[in-house]
């Protein structure tokens, strides 16, 4: 965003919303996974806690969500688009589900499952060969989702009671096809090299290595392909805020945005490139990391603030907006309201976490990030530490120099202590694996996982309409 520093992304609606707003610029994911991050949304609880692993184990609505909690107390809660919950059959919590964009066939992609035999991911080369300019179904979807919001908005039941509202757009995503008039705001030969992008190809840790051998998207980008990769990425950038300025609209013109906390907020990031990977699925800050931003009322405004926080404190804050945080629900909670937190001073030593147990992976990774550090805990492999104040791009792997130095030896231990305060990482990846073989096995084995429901990105609820038709599923 350009209000987060970016030099080149047009971002102008969430700089305005940032500039009436509080900006939060340690916000994280709690998996970089879109599935399991959905799920810890809804629930408020980390991933290890609701077992929702990976992309094949989807939320279903048996563990209470915030929506459930607001519908209770007499609140309309409604969401428009993305969801990638189970199935709108499910009771996830919403008063209603318009236009919603759930996994397919109720299962997901399964191939994510196979982590202790992991197969190859053959359908890594379309990442590439998607890339360019033009229209997609899931631009389509956005600009559908767009509409039905402000019309939803503008519709007069919505001053006659409190409501909230769960708008989730899918753009920027893979597919890489940028609708012609954003595309051309940005000129591939004038576009930032990734980080590391000489050294790409030289990554040291193992674990790193497994999932960057199973995602190898980066075999596939010629320095012209990933040029045009990034613009794109950068016009679907734009598109969306263009998407999220035509619904902020809707809300002013309807003369609510004066009692209304807005949220903008996505469910992780995406490498680029980035010292050799593309999508997300590793704990570096450009998949792990989120953008997050809170505006209305009693909330600063032109305000950043720099404790860390996390997606799970959504549920928190949509507990706090709506007064209803006297309940044995709200007392469940792992988060802390935005809210309250914009209106505090920075506490660099509140301690965020983030995991990861979806496909590519060989083991259970865990991040810990506190003050400027970051620790990645990979079970049976060897940690990682990074220090981002003076290492923001995470070139540098400080867990390899704790044999010569003692104050890095301290530093791990205090992120491992960190760790094993919230979670038994070992414990978790035992029944993570578990949970998922049962899986399998329930799915029809590895063969029926590979092939049944292969598929590289989710198609939009018309694909899968017309998918169910042809029996294709």
């Amino acid at each position: 965003m350009g209000c987060a520093g970016h030099p080149i992304v047009k971002t102008p609606h969430l700089d305005a919303l940032a500039k009436k707003g509080t900006r939060f610029t340690n916000a994280y994911t709690p998996s970089p996974m879109c599935v399991p991050t959905r799920a810890a949304i809804a629930t408020g609880r980390h991933v290890h806690q609701t077992g929702n692993w990976d992309s094949a184990t989807p939320y279903d609505g048996s563990t209470k969500s915030w929506m459930h909690h607001l519908r209770e107390n007499g609140i309309e809660t409604t969401s428009i688009g993305k969801l990638h919950f189970r199935s709108h059959e499910d009771d996830n919590g919403f008063s209603q589900e318009i236009v919603p964009m759930h996994v397919v066939g109720g299962v997901g992609w399964t191939i994510g499952l196979l982590r202790s035999n992991t197969p190859k991911y053959d359908a890594a080369a379309e990442l590439a060969a998607d890339v360019g300019q033009g229209t997609s179904t899931y631009t389509d979807y956005d600009l559908e989702i767009t509409r039905t919001a402000v019309d939803w908005l503008k519709q007069s039941e919505r001053k006659a009671s409190p409501w909230a509202a769960f708008v989730s757009l899918v753009s920027p995503h893979y597919p890489l096809t940028c609708p012609e008039e954003y595309f051309k705001m940005y000129d591939p030969q004038k576009i930032d090299l990734p980080v590391a992008y000489n050294e790409r190809h030289k990554t040291k840790h193992s674990e790193l290595k497994n999932i960057k051998d199973f995602y190898n998207y980066d075999k596939y980008f010629d320095e012209t392909k990933m040029r045009e990769a990034k613009a794109a990425y950068y016009g679907l950038t734009s598109f969306m805020d263009n998407c999220v300025g035509q619904i902020l609209k809707a809300l002013d013109e309807s003369k609510q945005s004066k009692n209304t906390i807005v949220i903008y907020v996505s469910d992780h990031g995406d490498m680029l490139g980035d010292q050799g990977f593309w999508t997300k699925q590793v704990m570096y800050e450009q998949s792990a990391g989120v953008p997050m931003i809170i505006s209305g009322p009693n909330i600063p405004q032109d305000h950043v603030v720099n404790t860390g926080t996390s997606l799970i404190d959504l549920a928190a804050t949509a507990v706090d907006i709506s007064n209803t945080s006297h309940s044995a629900f709200s007392r469940s909670l792992e988060g802390i309201s935005l809210r309250r937190l914009a209106n505090e001073e920075d506490n660099d030593d509140r301690t965020v976490f983030s995991e990861y147990h979806d496909g590519g992976s060989t083991t259970g990774t865990f991040m810990i990030r506190w003050k400027n550090w970051k620790y990645v805990y990979y079970v049976g492999h060897g940690p990682q530490l990074f220090d981002l104040k003076n290492d923001p791009n995470e070139i540098n792997d400080m867990a390899e120099l704790a044999s010569k130095n003692p104050q890095i030896q301290e530093m791990l231990d205090e992120g491992e202590r960190r760790l094993r305060e919230i979670c038994d990482p070992e414990l978790v990846n035992q029944r993570c694996f578990e949970d998922q073989k049962a899986k399998i096995e329930k799915l029809g084995g590895e063969e029926a996982c590979l092939t049944a429901y292969s598929f590289n990105h989710t198609p939009t609820p018309s694909e899968q309409a017309k998918l169910r038709e042809g029996s294709a599923l």
